[in-house]
């Protein structure tokens, strides 16, 4: 008997993958319904391309930074709304804006996701809690809202930079070691906005997550079967995939955006004592 699959499923993978909605809903066939296995075989059959981010969502909102003018430390949150039109109102603007200079006081250091379990939604803010402010908000627009993510970076020997693209749609912190001062804040928003840009995974190819390594993998393998490349190069060739995905997904290794004859990792050195620690880059509606 065959699997059925819902418009809802093929919908999702269409929007995680790009591909067409029949390769879609035969891949999720094919997968057993499996979200993930049905992305890993449009990937090996070439339909479609890299993901950028799994679970995509269709959320409307805004993202919000607050940074210290000497970069010592910096916040960013993304709050997020069903529509575009309630995302431009100066009601949510507000809310955004009371937000992010909350926890630039307040959040823990590191990434944080909000949830209904989330401890960020739990700190007090204005005589009630974060989540009970954003959810009186969202009564009187009378539209759902959510604090999806919140991230602060800063500390003792650490600077942080940042870039907002114009529409509020597109944020990245990213903090430095070893370097302050107008120069060093200079390199650090450079490299923001090419996070902003090329998006990668981690700062290196040894933080890229293991099962992404491995995921990649499984994909190059049932590729070269798929090409009828011959068995006893199958490996170097698989090898030399996975060095290609590491090169393009790790920050260090990326061909900067304003510059494509240097790496970003060249762009840092040029700067003694400097390196990149971490980033966060948020997206209205990924991850």
């Amino acid at each position: 008997m065959s699997l059925t699959v819902s418009p809802k499923a093929i919908s999702e993978l269409r929007a995680r993958t790009s591909a067409g909605m029949m390769d879609c809903k035969n891949a999720l066939e094919e997968a057993g319904g499996d979200m993930d296995r049905a992305a890993e075989l449009l990937r090996a059959k070439g339909i479609a391309k890299a993901e950028t981010r799994a679970g995509r969502g269709a959320s409307q909102g805004i993202v919000m930074v607050d940074v210290n003018a000497t970069g010592a430390a910096g916040t960013m949150i993304e709050l997020n709304c069903e529509t575009d039109f309630v995302a431009r109102t100066d009601g949510f603007r507000d809310l955004a804006k009371a937000l992010v200079a909350h926890f630039a006081e307040h959040a823990p250091d590191g990434i944080h996701i909000g949830g209904e379990n989330s401890a960020i939604l739990n700190q007090p803010l204005q005589g009630k809690t974060v989540g009970e402010v954003v959810k009186q908000v969202s009564g009187t627009v009378g539209e759902a809202m959510a604090l999806r993510r919140v991230a602060r970076f800063g500390g003792a020997g650490r600077l942080v930079g940042f870039y907002l693209h114009h529409n509020g749609q597109v944020g990245v912190l990213v903090e430095l070691a070893g370097v302050s001062g107008d120069a060093a804040l200079a390199l650090a928003r450079e490299v923001a906005l090419h996070i902003a840009s090329a998006d990668p995974l981690a700062v290196s190819a040894k933080d890229i997550p293991a099962e992404m390594i491995d995921r990649e993998r499984r994909i190059a393998e049932e590729q070269v079967v798929a090409e009828g490349k011959p068995e006893h190069i199958r490996g170097k060739i698989v090898e030399g995939k996975l060095r290609k995905f590491t090169a393009e997904r790790s920050l260090l290794d990326q061909a900067f955006v304003k510059d494509d004859k240097k790496t970003v990792g060249d762009l840092v050195n040029a700067m003694a004592g400097a390196s990149v620690v971490r980033f966060a880059r948020f997206k209205v509606g990924e991850g």
